[in-house]
């Protein structure tokens, strides 16, 4: 078996489809690790979530910010966003089991893999990690959101989900907000300071960390003992300068690549 995690997919089925067969992935043999955001912004997301649910013992997802405010959409949580490209999704005859399917995904995901550089440990969210957070802690926190998305208060979560505060992650928080902070973290982080506090509103590349913040990679206490793989963050061009920290979003949604790495020697793959 190989595994490969690839970057946002965005609903750019077509690119998808390319990059599986550069590779000859075989369902069923192969695995696919997905960094979120499987779709929306891309013209094809009904295509893309369609083909990886009819994968689905060949894939691991967590979930992206596109994800979740897709599931709010279609659960009529939120309205839509001018910029959104999701309504073959909303309008499909079989939308209610694929977005039951994208509800039922995590938030990270944690595996162990036999490597050519021996047995490697392997976390995977969306976007990034708070500085306080241990790999015990990162899971836990994840799993706090998961319960709750897949209960039956799950359409009160998306409704409470958005928002920028509270912009820093303390044990004493409690209720929507600690799960709303969690979310943050892990779908919508790039820059912090060193105490968690988040700066949500800068998406440019690393020269433009506001005083004070840096990437959240720079505090995350997690490698190099553990592979950290993360997406979301296309203005890294799939550099973040730490060996064991790969950026996976290259962009293919803004005219540039859509990228997948091979988890057992990290050799990358590109349409």
């Amino acid at each position: 078996m190989t595994v490969y995690a690839i970057g946002d997919i965005q609903g750019c089925y077509k690119p998808l489809m390319k990059l599986l067969k550069k590779v000859k992935f075989t369902a069923g043999s192969d695995e696919l690790w997905c960094v979120g955001d499987l779709i929306n912004r891309g013209p094809k997301s009904l295509d893309t979530l369609r083909f990886l649910s009819d994968i689905d013992d060949s894939v691991e997802v967590v979930l992206g910010n596109h994800d979740l405010h897709y599931l709010a959409i279609y659960y009529e949580c939120a309205p839509a966003r001018s910029k959104d490209t999701l309504q073959s999704l909303l309008d499909a005859p079989d939308g209610y089991e694929l977005s039951e399917w994208l509800r039922s995904k995590p938030l990270a995901h944690h595996d162990s893999l036999e490597t050519s550089f021996g047995i490697q440990k392997y976390l995977m969210v969306h976007a990034g990690i708070a500085p306080q957070w241990s790999l015990q802690k990162t899971l836990d926190c994840a799993a706090e959101v998961e319960l709750v998305l897949h209960s039956k208060k799950f359409r009160k979560f998306l409704k409470k989900m958005y928002g920028d505060q509270p912009d820093c992650w303390s044990n004493d928080l409690q209720g929507w907000k600690r799960l709303r902070v969690i979310t943050n973290y892990l779908t919508r982080l790039r820059f912090c300071a060193a105490d968690g506090k988040m700066n949500l509103n800068i998406k440019q590349g690393l020269a433009y960390a506001p005083a004070g913040y840096q990437p959240w990679f720079e505090y995350e206490r997690i490698t190099p003992k553990t592979n950290i793989l993360f997406g979301h963050w296309a203005a890294l061009e799939g550099f973040t300068g730490k060996e064991h920290v790969h950026a996976l979003d290259t962009g293919y949604v803004w005219g540039r690549e859509l990228t997948m790495m091979r988890l057992e020697d990290h050799k990358l793959f590109s349409v």
